[in-house]
């Protein structure tokens, strides 16, 4: 071959090396994809119970259209529940009234693990550890665990909470959350932002007594303070790996965790920080891997002056400490600015291209999931159409479990009264971590090279161990291979066959 061949030779093979990059770059196999939906925003309260099951569906069937691929629901936001508990009063933000049941019954936490798991999302429970009135005005049911133990509460500003300082109400929080996850399917543990209390200007946070009793040790309060978040967050995770090793426990925290002016290795920023405001030590859990993901809320602009977006992506991919990274996006934010370099758009194509830029970032989530719901700037539409285009899995969290389950066996298509469908078998297993929860099923051309990594192919990913074939009138070959995926994701080796449409 002369050498002009062999340049020639290698720029293709280099160009078609970068296409596939490219690809892959702009359509991940692997991508967390979730949306928030709160309770806190009044959408539930008070509502008939088919009205809000009707809406929840109609919900997910927009987020699963924009390619969402778990769901972040709250079911706890003021130490009360969005589901049966014996712990906790009935949410008077799904009621009206704390502590009175749904009419008629029913429970939106199982409704919602089984709508989710049916569209193969995840379904993370979120609860607000400490918050328990979000208005001194807000009445308390009389069954609640306040009236049992007031001195475990503590009044700041117009709120109450449970005082993170206390060892009970660290363990009564375990309580809740071993609750949850003993009696729920659900995928994930989840906690925002709201650790200690956002501070009021000229209002000192009343702990002096407790930290004369429990700071012994601590000659910085800001220090006692954050051990006091760390035991919770220590605990809870301990909590859920021990009941049910494949749940995972993640935070999304204030999108800064310390000003560059607090510590040199914070970020460029000059706004609420973490660490020493909300006292989160976001870094500390995650190096000690008692989170298994964050989310950092980074709700602002790309050119913020005070938080700017770009910076904080960047901060945080540097700062992942081997731990699953996602970003909080705020739709309404990114709508309603435009890109700097093309002012006639908004900031979506920026923003998806800054977050898919970092290797140690692996997807987002959407705050609020109402707003993809509704299409604000045509949000929902970019993502079906360009950065959701097709399905992805979620990211595999091999530090929890990395051993996939098995192939699934007698891959067959058989002709039935329904159609054309192609069965297959659930693959065996020993252990509940290595049980296949989900199928994943490709298609190719007949001739065309079999590749896993592009989610192109994939056609659909389902709960069933069958699928109905496209039959068309029986002339054209095309080859279909299924995988098995397990609670946490791992893809099993794949089977194959080829089949006439």
């Amino acid at each position: 071959m002369t050498s002009k061949l062999l340049l020639t030779f290698y720029a293709l093979l280099l160009s078609l090396t970068l296409s596939a990059q490219y690809q892959a770059d702009r359509y991940p196999k692997r991508e967390f994809r979730a949306a928030w939906i709160q309770a806190v925003n009044g959408q539930f309260k008070g509502v008939p119970t088919e009205q809000v099951q009707q809406s929840l569906i109609s919900q997910l069937n927009a987020l699963q259209q924009a390619g969402i691929n778990a769901i972040i629901f709250q079911v706890r936001p003021e130490a009360d529940a969005l589901y049966a508990s014996t712990l906790e009063p009935w949410s008077r933000l799904l009621t009206g009234t704390q502590g009175n049941m749904p009419q008629p019954y029913w429970d939106p936490m199982a409704f919602m693990v089984e709508e989710c798991h049916r569209r193969c999302m995840e379904f993370h429970a979120w609860i607000n550890p400490y918050r328990v009135k979000t208005s001194l005005k807000n009445q308390l049911a009389p069954t609640h665990i306040y009236f049992q133990h007031p001195d475990w509460f503590v009044t700041y500003g117009d709120q109450l909470f449970f005082n993170p300082a206390l060892p009970e109400s660290r363990e009564w929080i375990c309580r809740v959350v071993s609750d949850i996850v003993s009696r729920y399917d659900v995928d994930a543990i989840h906690m925002d932002d709201y650790f200690y209390p956002y501070p009021i200007a000229g209002v000192e946070y009343p702990d002096d007594e407790a930290f004369a009793r429990y700071g012994g040790g601590f000659t910085d309060r800001g220090d006692w303070r954050r051990d006091n978040v760390s035991l919770l967050i220590r605990k809870v995770h301990e909590t859920v790996r021990e009941l049910k090793p494949w749940v995972k426990f993640g935070i999304s925290p204030f999108g800064v965790y310390r000003n560059e002016s607090s510590d040199p290795l914070g970020s460029r920023t000059q706004a609420l920080q973490n660490y020493d405001d909300l006292y989160a030590d976001v870094l500390f859990w995650a190096r000690k891997g008692w989170i298994d993901y964050n989310i950092p809320q980074i709700y602002w602009q790309i050119g913020h002056p005070r938080a700017d977006y770009a910076v904080l992506v960047e901060w945080w991919a540097r700062h992942s400490e081997n731990r699953p990274l996602f970003i909080g996006q705020s739709v309404i934010n990114t709508v309603q600015n435009a890109d700097p370099e093309q002012p006639e758009a908004n900031q979506l194509t920026a923003k998806m291209r800054l977050q898919r830029m970092y290797q140690s970032i692996e997807g987002s989530s959407q705050w609020p999931a109402s707003a993809v719901v509704e299409n604000i700037g045509g949000y929902r539409d970019s993502l079906m159409n360009e950065y959701h285009r097709y399905p992805a899995l979620p990211p595999v969290f091999d530090f929890i479990d990395d051993v996939a389950p098995d192939k699934v066996r007698k891959l067959k298509p058989v002709w039935t009264a329904d159609g054309y469908i192609l069965f297959w078998t659930e693959p065996k297993y020993k252990e509940e971590m290595q049980r296949a929860v989900q199928y994943v099923v490709y298609r190719f051309d007949n001739k065309e090279k079999v590749d896993l990594n592009d989610p192109s192919h994939i056609v659909t990913v389902t709960r069933n161990p069958f699928y109905k074939l496209p039959y068309d009138n029986g002339k054209t070959k095309y080859r279909y291979v299924v995988t098995a995926l397990d609670r946490l994701h791992n893809e099993s080796r794949s089977a194959s066959k080829k089949i006439k449409l």
